[in-house]
Formats: structure tokens, C-alpha cells, sequence
């Protein structure tokens, strides 16, 4: 080839431009070249997302909890544990006001430099209500929460997961905002599993080295958020640099990240019922049942925790321990009693999915709970013997006309032997249905009851007045839909609120000042279906058939505001004339 011929070539950049107009023509703008042609000389953009206190913002974050409020709320849904929902509830209170305060007031920031975070170590069996306290916990406080399993970690190095990819999911479970998660939960279970093993010749990378990495991000450090063995953090970098031409280096801190580790410490009980019994003097040191297990654990001490085969720079980032209690036959009991009940609601919605209602008797749940208690699973173990129970039903009813279901104590002993009696017997049928309605009743009894108990105050507060109307409104919906009794008060006061501003609307178009009565408001809730699309056309409605008669009543009487009564809801036209004539009348 000739000289002359090789200086007509076009460039790497030309050849990569023309095959980008094409494909754009093809395609549009799904398809692009990327070039690796010479790169400009690079600028590094280090955004680190952990500015001075000053200057950060949680304004989506609610930090203004006070312990009381949240052990309230946790009561709500936990049975028994008292002392650790007061000492977890008290202490990531404390630890999120604290936040809250240092960004309030710079000053006091200066004087966190060196504070010791209220990290917390949760011991107690297995289905006590550990990782349930903790979500429950992330949710009320509105942050962020991770979990993650201890045994899959190794340390920094070697093979097996990173303790530090725990924060940067904690990023990617906020949808990549790195000042929500700054301020996030972490929980890692299953703690007790990376105690070092005795007799151990060599680096013990799955254990105490786990122990070693986690020492930085419980207290503070910076996380890269890209690692080489993320791709998707790679292809992102790719992206960044292809739009700015800067390299970005993406940190976040974890000063303000609350970890929370949890386990079951089997052998736990035993270092330190030996150090107590050694401790004892004379015939003290026989005093203790050996009767009742997880007593010990109370008494737990760090040196009982570095025996177990935690090294002692670990146990102190752990100031916090809070010990959950095994779980009794009344327990569970009371666990399958509480209204939000995850067990119960779960197995309603199961069933629901097929147009079935079903309702449990007390003696059915007592049933269970002793069921449950001898599989020694704790909470777990309710929800094996509540599958093994109702999985025929589950199978079979769907496939019949059948439509209600009472869980009774003889289904529970005899299942498949009540499922041939209710499809075979149509007089055991109707008697099943009788029983299914009583049971749908005492449990709305029940659920009034609550209502005022625990959200009476809240309500009353957000201008909702306890009429018997109201409760009974309140409580058809949380068994129609299934509804937790905070949720179905929370939609009620919105709809409470839809309403008073529907009086506002119709105040404008009539030109008069128009409330609704108390018995008004408790006839609109009682239409079905309710939302706030039906309130909003009724309303509208409402208002077209007042606007006349109201107007007449503002320029010839001098009315100035109006209540309307339950009448008016009911029969508006009737209403409004009535009201019309006995004005003009007087």
C-alpha cells in the first residue's frame, strides 16, 4: 500500500464517530461506543459523603422519639422481653437523639470526637423475637436497616464475603442516598458463630478474623463504596467518568451507623454458671435452680463473653447486652392472642387469597401454643404447627364452595378428621359457619377494646372523637382487610382530614361556613367501599345540592354557618328544603 493511501485512513476517533451516528440512526440513543482511545489527563473528583456536622440534613428522618414511645410501640407487637425492648428502645433512642443534637447544635459536635457508640449485643435463643424487635425497631424510627449473617464473612483478604459490603448494601438498600444510610442500622445475627474455636493452629480467618475487621466500621471509618469485586460499583465508576471525566471515589462513614449483633450463646450459660458458682461461698453456691434455663444470662460479664472466645477490643464495642428470655406456653400463647400477631394475620391472608375467612377460637391458639412449645423453637415453632395444622384446609377448601373457616381445638387436635366431617356433614357445616360468625364477633369486641386502649389518646388528639360508630367502623375494617390496628387508625384520621376539607370546599362554593356534625361524619364513614375518592364525590355532590338553598339562607336570613346533621347525609334534598321553609317560616 501506498504512502499516499494510508495517510487518506481515517482516525481510531473518526471510525468510532461514524459508527456512533449510525447506530444512533438505527437505534436511537440505546446503543453507544465506548472508546478506549487516549484518555485526557484525569481530575479526581473525591466525593466523600460524610460532611461537617454542620452542614448535614436529616430532615426525613425522625429523631425526636422518646424511649417511652418507642417501648409503647413495641409492646404493640412483642410480647413479654420487657427488659430488653426498655434497654433497646432506651438506647437507640439515645443513640439517634444524639445525632439529632450534635447536627442541631455545632458546638456540642465538637465533643463527640472519641464517644463510645451504644452498639448492642442481643443474646438469647432461638425465636425469641431478636431480628423481629430490630425491624420493628428500623421501621418506627424510619432508617435504614441491613441484615446480614455472621458465618458468611471472612476477613478483608481472603476468601469469603467482606464485613464491609454490609454498609455499602446498607447504601444500596436506600436506593444509593448516602446521607440516609449514614445514619442506618446494621444487624448482623448469628454473632455467636464467629467466637474463636480452641485448639485452632493457624490464622482463624472465619472467626476472629471477622472478629478483627469488624472493629473499624462498629466504631469509625471510611467505606469505599467501590471494590473491585463489585461489578455494578465498577460499571457505575465507568459511567461517572464517561459523563464528567472525573474519577469519583464515593466514601461514607460509619460513625453514626448503630450495629447491632445478636445470637443464641448456647454454651454461654454454663462459663457463667461456673464463674458464679466459684465466686459463691459455702452452701451459696447450690442456692441456683438448675431448673430453669437462661437465668444465668442475666449475669453475663465481658469476661464471660472473652471466654467464650471474643477477643476483648471486640466485647468493647458491645457496651450494650441485652438478653431475651425463652419463651413459655403463655407466652406463645399471648403471642398468638395480640391482634398483630404475625403468625394469625399471616394465615388469614393465606386463606384470604382464595376468598376464605377464618377465625381462631382461644382454645384452638392455646392448642398451638402447647404444640409449639415442645418443638423448643420459640416462636418459630408456631408457625410449623399452624402450617401442619391448616395445610389441608388449604388445600382442599379452595377447590369448594366453602367460604368460612373457625379454627376450633378439635381441628387443631384432629385436622384431617374435621375436614372430612365439614365436607362430608352439611349440618356440621352450618354449625362450623354459626361458630365462624361468633368467633368474627368477639374478636371486633376485642379489637374495639384495643382500639381505645392503645390509640385512643393518638386519635382523639388528631381531632377523631371515640363515637361507638367510629369504633365499630374502625374495627369491620381492620378484620375486612386484614389491617394492623395502628395502620386502620392512621387511614381513618386521613380520612377524618379529607372530610374537613371537603367542609372547607363546600364553604367556598356555597358561600356560607358548613361543618358536618359528628353523627354527619360517622355517616360518611360508613359508606362502602370507603376511600377517599367515594368521600371527595359524595362531597361534591353534597355540595351541588346545598349550594341553592344555602345561599338563599346567607342573603335573606343572614346565616352564617351551618351544621349538618346525619339527615343531611342521608336524604340531602329532603334535608335542605326542610331547613329552607323553617327558616322562612320563623
Amino acid at each position: 500500500m501506498s504512502d499516499d493511501n494510508t495517510t487518506n485512513l481515517p482516525s481510531h476517533q473518526d471510525i468510532e464517530k461514524d459508527i456512533s451516528e449510525y447506530l444512533s440512526k438505527k437505534y436511537g440513543d440505546r446503543v453507544k461506543i465506548i472508546g478506549f482511545h487516549a484518555q485526557p489527563e484525569l481530575e479526581i473528583d473525591s466525593t466523600i459523603s460524610t460532611d461537617s456536622p454542620v452542614e448535614k440534613k436529616i430532615p426525613y428522618i425522625e429523631f425526636n422519639i422518646k424511649p417511652e414511645e418507642l417501648c409503647a410501640y413495641l409492646d404493640e407487637y412483642v410480647i413479654c422481653q420487657d427488659e430488653a425492648k426498655a434497654i433497646l428502645s432506651t438506647k437507640t433512642c439515645t443513640h439517634f437523639n444524639r445525632i439529632r443534637n450534635a447536627i442541631e447544635n455545632p458546638l456540642q459536635a465538637k465533643r463527640t470526637v472519641g464517644q463510645i457508640k451504644n452498639n448492642v449485643l442481643l443474646i438469647g435463643p432461638t425465636g425469641v423475637g431478636k431480628t423481629f424487635l430490630i425491624k420493628l425497631i428500623a421501621k418506627r424510627l424510619g432508617v435504614p436497616f441491613i441484615k446480614g449473617d455472621a458465618t458468611k464473612f471472612s476477613e478483608t483478604g481472603y476468601v469469603g464475603g467482606d464485613v464491609e459490603d454490609l454498609v455499602r448494601d446498607l447504601v444500596r438498600e436506600t436506593g444509593d442516598d448516602i446521607e440516609s444510610a449514614q445514619y442506618g442500622i446494621i444487624y448482623i445475627d448469628e454473632i455467636d458463630k464467629i467466637a474463636s474455636a480452641r485448639n485452632v493452629i493457624g490464622a482463624d480467618v472465619s472467626r476472629s478474623g471477622v472478629q478483627r475487621a469488624l472493629l473499624k466500621p462498629m466504631e469509625e471509618t471510611e467505606v469505599d463504596l467501590k471494590v473491585s469485586h463489585d461489578p455494578i460499583s465498577q460499571i457505575e465508576a465507568i459511567e461517572h467518568y464517561r459523563a464528567t471525566g472525573k474519577r469519583q471515589r464515593r466514601m461514607i462513614n460509619t460513625k453514626d451507623i448503630l450495629f447491632i449483633m445478636s445470637g443464641a450463646f448456647t454454651e454461654l450459660e454454663d462459663i457463667i454458671k461456673k464463674r458464679t458458682q466459684k465466686q459463691a461461698i459455702g452452701f451459696e453456691g447450690d442456692i441456683a435452680s438448675k431448673k430453669k434455663s437462661g437465668r444465668y444470662l442475666k449475669h453475663v460479664k465481658a469476661e464471660d463473653l472473652i471466654a467464650y472466645g471474643f477477643e476483648s477490643e471486640f466485647i468493647g464495642r458491645l457496651p450494650v447486652i441485652a438478653c431475651l428470655e425463652e419463651l413459655t406456653v403463655d407466652d406463645l400463647y399471648n403471642i398468638l392472642m395480640n391482634p398483630n400477631s404475625a403468625v394469625v394475620v399471616g394465615k388469614k391472608l393465606d386463606f384470604l387469597a382464595y376468598g376464605i375467612r377464618i377465625q381462631f377460637s382461644d382454645e384452638a391458639l392455646m392448642e398451638i401454643a402447647r404444640k409449639a412449645a415442645q418443638e423448643q423453637t420459640g416462636a418459630r415453632g408456631l408457625v410449623s404447627c399452624m402450617e401442619k395444622t391448616l395445610l389441608p384446609f388449604e388445600k382442599k377448601l379452595p377447590s369448594t364452595n366453602i367460604k368460612y373457616l373457625a379454627v376450633t381445638q378439635e381441628l387443631v387436635k384432629n385436622p384431617r378428621q374435621e375436614l372430612a366431617r365439614i365436607l362430608s356433614d352439611n349440618d356440621h357445616l352450618a354449625l362450623h359457619e354459626d361458630q365462624y360468625h361468633r368467633l368474627f364477633q368477639e374478636e371486633r369486641v376485642r379489637i374495639k377494646e384495643l382500639i381505645v386502649q392503645k390509640r385512643g389518646e393518638f386519635l382523639e388528639e388528631h381531632g377523631v372523637a371515640l363515637t361507638p360508630e367510629r369504633m365499630s367502623i374502625m374495627a369491620k375494617q381492620c378484620q375486612d382487610e386484614v389491617l394492623d390496628i395502628r395502620d386502620a387508625c392512621d387511614i381513618f384520621i386521613d380520612y377524618v382530614k379529607h372530610i374537613k376539607k371537603c367542609e372547607k370546599n363546600i364553604s367556598a362554593k356555597c358561600g356560607i361556613h358548613v361543618t358536618f356534625s359528628d353523627e354527619a361524619i360517622d355517616r360518611i364513614l360508613e359508606r362502602q367501599p370507603l376511600n377517599q375518592e367515594v368521600i371527595k364525590s359524595l362531597c361534591e355532590t353534597l355540595g351541588t345540592t346545598f349550594e341553592y338553598g344555602l345561599g338563599l339562607l346567607e342573603q335573606k336570613k343572614g346565616v352564617d354557618h351551618v351544621v349538618i346533621p346525619g339527615a343531611g347525609i342521608d336524604r340531602p334534598e329532603q334535608y335542605i328544603s326542610d331547613l329552607v321553609r323553617d327558616f322562612f317560616q320563623t
